[in-house]
């Protein structure tokens, strides 16, 4: 063990994993344990800045082939054998659309920037559930890898600069305060750039990188500084364990807590043996079994993600005992896979002896990461059976007013950009107003408006709710202000257009929780979404214009395209996703939204829920067709196939009572 190994070091990383790994699998009740990642970042860039000076300080010049190699000894074999064991798992578990859209995300893995794929991924409103990605942990890694590429030609710039600690500080303090000043505004503007974002998270690297200049004769010179530091940060963590949660504005300002925590744990721990083993946490980290798990981490952390994604898979109701067994297995292949694969390989004398020894067979091995994901990809849908092509197309296909390009607003975008669909000359028009749920019905509205000589004109946004409530959302991490102000706009445009009628449709506020059973919802939430749905009616109504409003449809706690795709896929019957309809049709919330809704004049409410639920079962594979697109959002297809329901509806029961 070399002297400068340092026992609290692994045992803060032992904290960072088992943070991580209680929050995923849900044991333990630390809803902040993500922020694990964050000390991971911070131990990285103490570590490796604290390496590089030394060596650039020593020598004058960077071996960069040399701590490249060190780099992929320690962290390629491990992760390639965990992608390549996670697709092969993956054909007994998935659904041949999932396995070729997370064979993309373990190709990106393999090259380390799965990071980059997921901003896109999460920007793209019918994505695939990210739980679901069994690859998605690989993102912290991906930015691990960036930094490393980076981070030893800013030190050798700051050397080139100016010799000595001082422009190491400087460069380093400049980069961590314009890295963290653009994470926390993108936090609440686009908060998965600054989640994902390798630059955006490098000021927490640089946190740690500042900590490594802190003199050893400061902490020779104040020894009573050490505990209570320590106890400081060590307080700093656990409150962010404790009392972060997803649906936090992360990173952030928030990141600080951990950030700074971790920092101040380094520091405590900078001073001499004889101080660390006497100072409270510092010498609780270098207990044996911290310095065990520590061990671990890296393949821990590696393993944890895919058994945890697979076992609710197969069981989409783990009780605790099993997530007890989803950790036994977690922790049996994270020995196999440390004693057999990372540790012997990280050590290999041969692959020690020169750096081309190691960097030739990592390009060998992040090509065969690459290659062999790409073609499990391609291979996974090569041969489709047609009911799961099927299901694969109605779940991709857009709905009518989607098809065309910017008719379904994004979330940044505050002006309404009315579309319009049926002949110009049509002597009636309908208004379609609301979000996404407004949207799934243009398909069969606008089709049975044209054989009625009748248009549409659609007012539709994202997210957004026609109800003049104002809520916050998880994709912001904020109050949706933008919807405010577009809503607000699109009210008068309608009421100026004087359309014969307004539909109006939105997601039921029992189901948007259901989505963000940890958003931050007002004790007063309902009763102002009462008000709110009043006012909007009423704007129309009192302004001479019919309004019909249509019930939403039932919620599925899983993606139905993929429950139903991969039940066909294991010989199972797709009534195995069906739901309780005490637990998918919100009845009572729609007994009371019928009641405002019937109490407003020229207001007709629209309710359509029988064509998916009897009395007890609401049903996600009807007349052989797939009902949704994902947990909430009709499919196109089956949408398609309700435009007689509307047209009864809104036709032969509304517009002709007038």
């Amino acid at each position: 063990m070399s002297a400068s190994f340092r026992p609290d070091i692994e045992g803060l990383r032992a904290v960072a994993v088992a943070g991580v790994i209680a929050f995923h699998f849900g044991l333990t009740s630390l809803p902040g344990g993500f922020t694990g990642v964050d000390i991971f970042f911070v131990i990285s860039g103490y570590l490796i800045t604290k390496h590089l000076l030394t060596e650039i300080t020593e020598t004058g010049r960077l071996n960069l082939w040399r701590f490249y190699a060190r780099r992929a000894r320690r962290l390629l074999p491990a992760s390639l054998f965990v992608i390549l064991a996670t697709l092969v798992a993956g054909a007994f578990v998935l659904s041949p659309e999932e396995q070729s859209l997370y064979s993309k995300g373990a190709m990106f893995a393999s090259a380390y920037m799965i990071n980059l794929w997921l901003i896109r991924w999460s920007f793209d409103y019918f994505a695939a559930d990210a739980t679901s990605n069994p690859f998605i942990h690989f993102w912290s890694l991906s930015v691990e890898e960036q930094f490393y590429l980076a981070w030893p030609a800013l030190l050798m710039l700051a050397a080139w600069l100016a010799p000595g600690k001082r422009a190491a500080m400087l460069v380093i303090g400049l980069v961590g305060l314009v890295s963290f000043a653009v994470c926390a505004w993108l936090t609440t503007v686009a908060q998965p750039w600054a989640f994902y974002f390798s630059p955006l998270r490098a000021w927490e690297f640089a946190a740690g990188g500042l900590a490594t200049m802190v003199p050893a004769r400061f902490w020779r010179e104040r020894p009573q500084l050490g505990a209570p530091l320590a106890w400081l940060g060590l307080a700093l963590i656990a409150g962010a364990y404790l009392s972060f949660t997803e649906e936090a504005p992360f990173p952030g300002f928030m990141a600080l807590a951990p950030v700074a925590g971790t920092v101040m744990l380094l520091l405590a721990g900078a001073a001499n043996a004889e101080l660390r083993a006497n100072s409270g946490p510092s010498a609780a980290l270098a207990l044996p079994p911290l310095q065990w798990v520590g061990k671990l981490s890296y393949s821990l952390y590696l393993w944890h993600w895919p058994v945890i994604v697979y076992a609710a898979m197969l069981v989409p109701d783990l009780t605790p005992l099993q997530r007890v067994g989803c950790m036994a297995l977690t922790l049996a292949l994270s020995l196999f896979t440390y004693h057999v694969i990372e540790n012997p390989i990280r050590r290999n004398g041969w692959l020690m002896a020169n750096a081309a020894r190691a960097l030739v067979p990592a390009v060998l091995l992040t090509g065969t990461g690459v290659a062999a994901a790409y073609a499990n990809a391609r291979l996974a849908v090569s041969d489709l059976d047609p009911v799961q092509r099927s299901i694969a197309e109605s779940a991709a296909r857009p709905s009518t007013a989607r098809a065309k390009v910017g008719c379904v607003l994004d979330y940044e975008t505050v002006t309404p950009k009315p579309c319009e669909f049926g002949d110009k000359a049509a002597p009636r028009t309908i208004a379609l107003f609301g979000d996404s749920h407004a949207d799934h019905w243009s398909t069969p509205l606008i089709a049975a408006a044209r054989k009625n000589d009748t248009k549409v004109v659609t007012w539709l946004k994202s997210s957004c709710r026609a109800s003049q409530l104002t809520v916050w959302v998880t994709k912001l991490k904020r109050d949706y202000t933008e919807c405010d102000q577009w809503r607000a706009q699109s009210i008068k445009e309608i009421i100026a257009a004087r359309p014969s009628l307004v539909v109006i449709s939105e997601i039921a506020l029992a189901s948007s929780r259901k989505m963000s059973p940890d958003a931050q919802i007002p004790a007063d939430q309902d009763a102002r979404w009462r008000d709110g749905l009043r006012a909007t009616l009423s704007a129309f109504t009192q302004a001479g214009l019919k309004v019909a409003f249509i019930r939403d449809v039932p919620f599925n706690e899983e993606h139905v395209d993929t429950c139903v795709a991969r039940a066909l896929w294991r010989g199972e019957a797709p009534s195995l996703c069906d739901q309780k309809r005490t637990d998918a049709a919100n009845d009572a919330a729609a007994a009371v939204e019928r009641d405002i809704v019937r109490s407003v004049p020229n207001a007709s409410y629209i309710d359509m829920t029988d064509q998916f639920c009897d009395a007890t079962i609401c049903h996600v594979f009807i007349n052989g067709k797939i009902a949704y697109r994902d947990r909430h959002h009709l499919a196109t297809s089956f949408a398609e196939s309700l435009e007689p329901e509307v047209e009864k509806a809104v036709f032969r029961q509304v517009v002709a009572q007038r």
